[in-house]
């Protein structure tokens, strides 16, 4: 901190000039190293690369619990190697998550938010999902055979659906199991998404906002390359709102709790479809 003289009072005591606020710190400082993000960037490939092959090669899952934890584990050591990149920069941990006040209404306030943006969120990527079905309907000049869920169903996306709908969860226990994996991956994936990579990649902009929330949707896409090209576009998408979202609120509490419950209703509803032989 520098000192400031008072104009009116050159013998007055000097006072220290305020810290910036976090918030917009972030947008000019870097948050890590560059090696430290692009290591995490090849992580990121590496896990994306890894589910592909997997997919192309589904295996019966005999043990659910152990599929979730090993999930659980390795998100939390990608957190924890984004918590490593900020201690050298002695950036902490918390504010990633921005601005998290403390109560019950501002808690609610946030949850309702998170809901209205989720429903919005499921339309914009619905309409989007709907075009990309008939384009490539167009494209293929055929008849795409179509499934229960209103989604034309390619070979690709019959993989990747049989290869989640393994691990969605097909009890109570399994569906308690799977609530706190999708918790931990809602907390774990806004932080290093809309939080390191978003922060990140916009210091690197030097403050472009909109370059950080690209360059991050991106990535937050690349992620998912096991679930193929069509889910790979729509998830940059959602990425996208999701950081406008957390531009929007100043904080990641709401991003997370619409991430966590959407991937909850989703292993519920693969779950549910499976029992029923629906796919």
């Amino acid at each position: 901190m520098e000192p400031t003289l008072d104009e009116n009072n050159p013998q007055a005591p000097l006072e220290p000039l305020a810290d910036p606020p976090v918030a917009e710190s972030r947008t000019t400082h870097a948050l890590a190293p560059a090696w430290h993000t692009i290591v995490l960037i090849l992580i990121v490939a590496a896990i994306s690369i890894a589910g592909s092959v997997r997919v192309a090669q589904p295996q019966p899952v005999h043990n659910r619990y152990a599929t979730y934890a090993a999930t659980g584990g390795m998100e939390l050591l990608m957190l924890a190697w984004v918590a490593w990149g900020l201690r050298m920069r002695r950036v902490p941990l918390r504010t990633l998550f921005g601005h998290l006040p403390s109560g019950a209404r501002a808690f609610f306030a946030d949850f309702g938010v998170a809901l209205v943006f989720w429903l919005g969120a499921l339309f914009v990527l619905g309409t989007l999902g709907m075009m990309w079905s008939g384009i490539e309907t167009l494209v293929t000049h055929g008849a795409v055979p179509w499934h229960a869920g209103g989604a034309p169903l390619t070979p690709a996306r019959s993989e990747a659906s049989r290869a989640l709908m393994q691990v969605a969860p097909s009890n109570l226990r399994e569906g308690a199991a799977w609530a706190l994996l999708c918790l931990l991956v809602g907390i774990v994936e806004e932080s290093v998404f809309r939080g390191y990579f978003q922060g990140q990649f916009t210091a690197w902009a030097r403050g472009n906002v909109a370059a950080g929330v690209a360059f991050s949707a991106l990535l937050f896409g690349a992620a998912h390359g096991y679930q193929g090209l069509r889910s790979i576009v729509l998830l940059v998408v959602f990425g996208a709102l999701f950081s406008l979202l957390s531009l929007f609120r100043r904080s990641l509490r709401p991003c997370i709790f619409a991430h966590a419950w959407h991937d909850l209703i989703a292993g519920i509803a693969l779950g549910i479809m499976r029992l029923h032989h629906l796919l």
